[in-house]
């Protein structure tokens, strides 16, 4: 588990079957449109025993390495909230070290540093313990949020993607962004940086 404040990053658990598909179920509208395309009803597609098969997905995953799924909650008076999730995934080794993050949040609790929080959590893990070098970030140039949530964190701006993924019923452009190790080593990583620019902002 990774943990800073209130916000907390741990494996999926089957008991979060209920918890995922409510927070999937009531944020449709604030989520389909900047996920890949998939055939079928939302509601059936984020159903607790649809859970089932993203649960066996993400522990394949982390067995094989291909990943580090993470469930991302809010503690609160001794309790916890499933309110979003973050995958460090497509991850290859050897002389690339490298993975893809990709990430998603309840409206309900968004603008509160949750996710530049849980992102610079799951970094500093890719970077240390998981033994990765170079992190990349693909968001669509429409999607303002998202976008500021890398570009707070200090990710670099590198690349335009045309027609890179299918999204929404449609190939869309996506901005590429990464971040090295080196990047952030002097700093005492990602999350230091992440708290030391909060504590700037007025």
């Amino acid at each position: 588990m990774l943990s800073d404040g209130p916000v907390l990053l741990r494996p999926y658990r089957r008991s979060d079957a209920v918890a995922w598909s409510e927070v999937r179920r009531a944020n449709r509208d604030w989520l389909a449109p900047w996920e890949s395309s998939l055939a079928g009803d939302w509601d059936e597609l984020n159903s607790p025993a649809t859970f089932r098969w993203v649960y066996r997905d993400q522990r394949r995953s982390a067995r094989t390495g291909e990943g580090m799924p993470f469930a991302v909650c809010l503690r609160n008076d001794g309790g916890e909230r499933l309110v979003g999730h973050i995958n460090v995934g497509n991850i290859v080794r050897r002389a690339f070290c490298s993975g893809y993050i990709g990430y998603w949040v309840d409206r309900r609790v968004a603008g509160r540093g949750v996710i530049p929080t849980a992102l610079a959590l799951a970094v500093d893990h890719a970077f240390g313990p998981g033994g990765l070098h170079r992190i990349e970030i693909n968001i669509r140039p429409e999607n303002r949020a998202s976008r500021r949530v890398v570009e707070k964190l200090g990710f670099r701006e590198e690349a335009y993607h045309a027609r890179y993924m299918h999204i929404d019923g449609a190939w869309r452009d996506h901005i590429g962004y990464a971040m090295t190790s080196e990047e952030i080593a002097a700093e005492g990583g990602l999350l230091a940086r992440w708290q030391r620019r909060r504590a700037r902002t007025p």
